[in-house]
């Protein structure tokens, strides 16, 4: 089984990787934006892999306790996505001893989470008070729930790609981006491209969640389209820094309009994370 201490590098390096990958819109080492810089991510990863790995501490306290050192750190909401994707994931490894377990484990993970786990992520999300959060007519945060988390998650996952996660067994994750990942690592072996082609792929055959939350429909299409452009452009190119002037345009363009693709980048740090699990695993 892995230790505490791998699990906690292993979320590090996922959250290394993602701010070192260029993903247009979004905070990177090339680019701040959305009135937070790369260090608050940074310090970010760093407080929260402490709390999101304590073996103590149950689902929901993971992730209450990982986002409210990210708060008292950095005083704003930096990675309340990344959290809830992430603690899952790392609370099913803890007890298994391979890639192949780490699913079911997960699976069955899910099916067992309770209402004291939903109560204390209410709580975390209320904390982390992310953009657009609005109210809701079922669960709402603001209130207590009567629902165990993954019943809550279900009630959001119309509206929600992290929610709809908790109740697919991370179909997206497994069944999508890891393979995407992994594809464009043996063409390229740069774990950060790798990502970026993770970026662009989820934008480009999913509505953000983040932006849709703020915006509605409102600019849907055009990032889905000018993302299909990068993903298309990934997908042919013999060095993927060609597309560094492209990248710089699109990144402009989308944080000079307010998008923040946030929902894409959560999305990219636990794939990187569950491929990081993998090779942990696979070299025990």
């Amino acid at each position: 089984m892995l230790t505490q201490q791998q699990l906690k590098s292993a979320y590090e390096y996922a959250c290394e990787i993602e701010l070192r990958a260029f993903k247009p819109g979004n905070v990177s080492v090339y680019a701040d934006g959305h009135d937070m810089t790369v260090e608050d991510f940074w310090l970010s990863a760093r407080q929260s892999s402490a709390p999101i790995t304590n073996s103590d501490y149950s689902l929901g306290e993971r992730i209450y306790y990982a986002v409210k050192a990210t708060r008292d750190a950095v005083g704003c909401n930096t990675n309340l996505g990344i959290i809830l994707l992430s603690a899952p994931l790392l609370l099913a490894a803890q007890s298994v001893t391979s890639s192949n377990e780490l699913r079911e484990n997960l699976a069955d993970l899910l099916a067992n989470t309770s209402i004291e786990d939903a109560e204390w992520v209410f709580r975390a999300i209320a904390l982390a008070a992310p953009g657009g959060l609005g109210k809701s007519d079922q669960q709402d945060v603001a209130e207590k729930p009567d629902v165990t988390l993954t019943q809550a998650m279900q009630i959001a996952s119309g509206r929600d790609r992290i929610a709809l996660q908790f109740i697919t067994n991370y179909k997206d994750v497994f069944d999508f981006l890891v393979l995407r990942y992994n594809a464009f690592f043996n063409r390229w072996g740069d774990d950060e491209w790798s990502a970026v082609a993770v970026y662009a792929a989820m934008l480009a055959k999913y509505p953000d969640s983040h932006i849709e939350r703020k915006y509605g429909d409102l600019y849907t299409r055009k990032v889905m389209d000018k993302m299909a452009l990068v993903d298309e452009k990934l997908s042919s190119a013999d060095r993927p820094e060609k597309l560094m002037d492209f990248l710089f345009e699109t990144d402009i363009e989308f944080k000079s309009a307010g998008i923040n693709p946030g929902t894409a980048a959560d999305f990219t740090v636990v794939t990187v994370l569950a491929v990081k699990l993998e090779h942990l695993f696979c070299n025990k």
